[in-house]
């Protein structure tokens, strides 16, 4: 369900984080945090604030924004939106060998980085995500902390888009 902009903009505080409180997965203090700001003029200047609120969040709670996102090619439950945005990359349908090479890397990521990998699957095959797991997993914490809060930040961006009308 789409929503206009303006509309968007005249709604109370409650109605406006039921609208996008699930555009930074299950991370609705995004969303309350940014709402004070309004009236925003563009989906990319309401995009631009809540990037910034998880950006200057303390570490803590952008580390738990990050730990609300799935597993990529997950069996665990997800939102609606994390498993219509994996579907079009073919997470939903790998071969046992896919699906062990993803657990794999998931498991070894989120041991050393302490949150999900995370990556805006839009455009991506299976190919271009497990090469990019295998290169995220080599940075160090706080180059992938920032990367990971940018992809989140991305998926968050093509959410808002799907939803708002200008």
């Amino acid at each position: 369900m789409t929503i206009q902009l303006w509309q968007l903009n005249t709604l109370s505080r409650e109605m406006f984080v039921a609208q996008l409180g699930s555009v930074f997965e299950r991370s609705p203090w995004v969303a309350e945090s940014v709402w004070q700001l309004r009236p925003f003029h563009s989906v990319n200047e309401l995009h631009e604030a809540m990037m910034q609120a998880v950006m200057e969040a303390p570490e803590e709670k952008a580390i738990a924004l990050l730990r609300a996102h799935p597993d990529l090619a997950s069996r665990a439950a997800m939102t609606t939106d994390s498993i219509e945005e994996q579907r079009p990359a073919g997470l939903d349908a790998l071969t046992p060998e896919e699906y062990d090479r993803f657990a794999s890397l998931n498991a070894a990521y989120a041991e050393k980085h302490g949150f999900p990998f995370i990556i805006a699957v839009r455009g991506k095959t299976i190919e271009d995500i497990l090469a990019a797991m295998a290169m995220r997993l080599q940075h160090d914490g706080q180059r992938e902390l920032r990367q990971a809060l940018l992809e989140a930040g991305r998926i968050a961006e093509l959410r808002l888009h799907g939803r708002i009308e200008e």
